[in-house]
């Protein structure tokens, strides 16, 4: 194969993107980088192009073994945060994203941008902070409507005893069950805040029980495994990290109406940073569906308290499974466009 030096006339779109873009062809030689591309690798594109990418990014497995995914199944990977080493340069940590092409045939594009540490740790500590806050709130809250509510369903079934005529007792009917309801909404508003029981958990065996429940559940989806099965126990209580995933997995069901695909993955994370202190290893499970994605209006606030994307949804299940999780020393984190969601579940290895 000749070596270029100009990028081909398909891909000139991608010059102008803020965003370091990169097409390998179906050898994995290196077709084209774009300007920004080559600002963020620190190498010029001349250098780049017509290079086997497997000889280029050879101290980059993650990179490789995502690029091979890509090409074996035909679909999206995203990667959050991985590092990078082009061959005589230092490490770059980058967030990316891999797709396959149809044209050329057999071609793959990665999007990749620089991820800066310092302001995923300031983001992830301003939004635990602000909602560890919000859920303070909703737990006074909930305490301070408990008594009212119990007084208001008890004064409707001494006037449903008292009602001339049986045809209005349907009012009174429609007290008693909103206020049940509500009761409902109290209780789960302050069910996660007992303390953990920690103790030896499987990760894999976890989300087959999660598995095993959403199936049973909604026979008409489709659930795939991509499991990483050297992953090593974790210490952590095994009923949250349960609900935890499968609150995520019953909202992927339920934004999908019960028809698509939900993949379980398992993977090494490596040099994470959760609850402000940095891990050389750790695990990070993916929950992805493709459902029609969170709408882009709430996607800064899914894991708040009663924010829901959903018709009748309480917006309480994902805000319970990062609490479960924060109580287990790990965080979630989400990325969301139509066809692809992946909420990303972080916890630390034992050293």
């Amino acid at each position: 194969m000749s070596m270029m030096t100009s990028p081909p006339s398909e891909f000139s779109g991608l010059d102008c993107l803020s965003t370091g873009a990169m097409v390998l062809d179906d050898d994995s030689r290196i077709r084209y980088v774009n300007p920004a591309a080559e600002t963020l690798l620190g190498v010029s594109g001349a250098l780049l192009i017509g290079e086997n990418a497997g000889q280029t990014f050879e101290r980059s497995p993650e990179l490789l073994a995502a690029i091979q995914t890509v090409r074996s199944e035909q679909e999206t990977v995203i990667e959050y945060e991985l590092d990078v080493v082009v061959s005589g340069h230092p490490p770059i940590r980058i967030g990316c994203s891999i797709s396959p092409l149809e044209k050329p045939a057999h071609a793959v594009l990665i999007e990749m941008r620089a991820v800066d540490p310092h302001l995923r740790i300031a983001r992830l500590e301003q939004a635990r902070l602000q909602q560890e806050a919000n859920r303070e709130l909703l737990r006074n809250l909930a305490h301070e409507i408990k008594n009212p509510l119990g007084g208001i369903r008890g004064a409707a079934q001494l006037l449903e005893h008292e009602l001339p005529r049986e045809s209005l007792r349907e009012y009174t009917q429609v007290i008693i069950k909103e206020s049940d309801r509500l009761q409902s909404l109290m209780e789960r508003l302050l069910t996660p805040h007992r303390t953990p029981r920690f103790g030896a958990v499987n990760i894999h065996e976890v989300l087959e029980r999660v598995r095993s429940l959403i199936l049973a559940e909604t026979p008409s989806v489709k659930l795939r495994r991509d499991y990483d099965i050297s992953l090593p126990e974790i210490r952590a209580d095994v009923e949250q990290l349960i609900q935890a995933a499968l609150n995520i997995a019953r909202n992927a069901v339920q934004a999908m109406h019960g028809q698509g695909e939900i993949i379980f993955k398992t993977r090494v994370a490596r040099q994470i940073t959760l609850e402000s202190r940095r891990y050389q290893l750790g695990m990070r499970v993916e929950i992805i569906d493709n459902g029609p994605g969170i709408p882009e209006d709430i996607r800064e606030q899914i894991f708040y308290p009663l924010v829901s994307g959903r018709e009748g949804g309480s917006g309480l299940g994902l805000a319970v499974s990062q609490t479960l999780v924060a109580q287990n020393h790990g965080t979630i984190d989400c990325e969301s466009r139509p066809g692809h969601t992946v909420f990303s579940i972080f916890l630390p290895l034992p050293t």
